[in-house]
């Protein structure tokens, strides 16, 4: 097989690796914010509760949290899954994972904003929420997005994890590629695959940083 058909064949695999990252971005990144709430909530339960999920999702390694979304509702509830979940179960997975990460990086960017601020704006007449997504949201984005785009690094490269329940991205068939082969090039083109989508990423990340460079 020549290097065109094993780029052609883990084009298509990119493209599921594509679908994994965008998924989980939009709707980790608000679930996130959610999630931070509640972590950040006066009701001790709703804090305990968030605390804990939290603490599950970043203490466990993802390649399990991905095997118990998959395999869950079969031997948790007899409920028969067909091959068409493995996508399913990847996106919820990588979801559920990652907006725990963010949860975090958004609280520590809310906390650490000063309490004149807030002061500042009921004096003004803001509202709580208009406090918070007029004044300090965008100056918190602006503040963790060093944070955030490691994270979203991160998940370029975790999206190969979703091998565990089968779903076929591209390192699953890298791996097929140069086991049928016997040979590493179908490795070194998914290396560059995930270094050419890295770099973008870095350098779309960049940009979004600059244009919010105003809040310096």
């Amino acid at each position: 097989m020549g290097i065109g058909q094993i780029v052609g064949q883990l084009a298509g695999g990119m493209m599921t690796s594509i679908q994994i990252f965008v998924v989980t971005l939009v709707f980790s990144l608000p679930l996130g914010l959610v999630v931070a709430f509640g972590r950040m909530s006066k009701n001790p339960v709703i804090q305990a509760i968030v605390k804990f999920y939290i603490s599950i999702m970043r203490g466990t390694p993802l390649m399990l949290q991905l095997m118990v979304v998959y395999f869950g509702p079969y031997y948790l509830f007899r409920i028969k899954i067909g091959s068409g979940y493995r996508l399913w179960a990847a996106f919820i997975g990588f979801v559920i994972n990652y907006s725990a990460y963010f949860a975090e990086i958004y609280r520590s960017g809310i906390q650490s904003m000063p309490a004149g601020q807030y002061e500042a704006a009921k004096l003004l007449g803001y509202s709580k929420s208009q406090t918070f997504f007029i004044i300090i949201l965008p100056q918190v984005i602006k503040r963790i997005l060093p944070s955030v785009t490691n994270e979203v690094i991160t998940l370029v490269k975790d999206t190969s994890l979703a091998f565990t329940i089968s779903v076929l991205e591209m390192f699953s068939i890298a791996k097929a590629l140069a086991s049928s082969q016997t040979s590493m090039i179908p490795f070194v083109a998914a290396g560059l695959f995930y270094y050419i989508f890295n770099l973008l990423v870095a350098v779309g990340m960049e940009a979004i940083e600059k244009k919010l460079s105003y809040y310096n």
